[in-house]
């Protein structure tokens, strides 16, 4: 489970380092408006329409794979065993400490107790 976790996790890394830097190669709408004046080259590699749709829509894969990585985290974080080896599932109780016992060991130990009997100390003496 530790490795499919370990994974995960570098799988959602890479996912967001791909689409960090996806974004950033991405212009603006802004940007078509300086190149159309000239400040700006309007060709690029993909040609002047199929960055847009090519980088826009690898950035939308990294994004669900991500999305899909982080969803996968949660679960696996969640899936705890039986047996999580806590310190308190370890721990001896106590010298002197009463075990609370189970509702039917109760009801059946219940009628076998008897009253406890006042002591001299409780008694209130007459005068």
């Amino acid at each position: 489970m530790q490795f499919l976790t370990t994974v995960i996790l570098a799988v959602q890394l890479l996912s967001a380092l791909a689409m960090i830097g996806l974004v950033l190669v991405q212009h603006g709408k802004g940007a078509d408006m300086g190149a159309s004046f000239g400040s700006g080259a309007s060709g690029s590699l993909f040609g002047a329409t199929g960055s847009a749709n090519f980088l826009s829509r690898s950035t939308a894969v990294c994004a669900a794979v991500f999305f899909v990585c982080t969803l996968a985290l949660a679960y696996t974080s969640n899936v705890r065993p039986t047996g999580s080896g806590s310190v308190l599932e370890r721990a001896a109780p106590a010298p002197g400490a009463t075990q609370i016992p189970s509702e039917s060991a109760a009801a059946a130990s219940a009628a076998t107790v008897p009253a406890p009997a006042a002591s001299a100390a409780t008694q209130i003496p007459a005068n």
